[in-house]
């Protein structure tokens, strides 16, 4: 009994890895996370450590799987002269694009995201100066399912 009490919570108990701060991508889409199996996203933050410059960029996340075609988890967000600490998350519906607040304070992903094995990437519209770090939450679907730094 006891044994299947530690298996429930585990499965239920979302997972934490943090991305460290690194550059945003230069107009490309960069993988951030590699997923090994089914895995549900149950949050996704970013914060800006170095402040974004002043040319006009677009980012937003894309789920790319190892087998079938992109999914974009958000639409995109303008991110011009975003200072550090602003906040990064999505809602968990695909269709919205991705929130920016540079409050103390964001509403989080409302439902999770099932992504399967591949990568999360970043995807970015222009060259910028500004750092993000990333820290994404997941519960694994499969036994062997997890995500790591990419």
């Amino acid at each position: 009994m006891e044994q299947q009490l530690k298996s429930n919570i585990a499965r239920t108990s979302p997972i934490i890895v943090e991305r460290p701060s690194a550059i945003i991508p230069d107009t490309t889409q960069t993988p951030h996370f590699t997923i090994t199996g089914r895995v549900i996203v149950t949050q996704i933050v970013g914060e800006v450590t170095v402040i974004v410059d002043s040319t006009a960029t677009d980012i937003k996340l894309i789920a790319n799987p190892t087998v079938g075609a992109d999914v974009d988890l958000c639409a995109a967000v303008t991110i011009t002269d975003d200072a550090v600490g602003t906040l990064y998350t999505i809602t968990g519906t695909l269709a919205d694009a991705m929130i920016a607040t540079t409050s103390g304070a964001v509403g989080v992903q409302v439902g999770g995201i099932l992504v399967t094995a591949g990568t999360i990437d970043l995807d970015s519209t222009a060259t910028q100066t500004g750092y993000t770090k990333w820290t994404l939450h997941y519960i694994p679907l499969d036994k062997n399912s997890k995500v790591i730094i990419a």
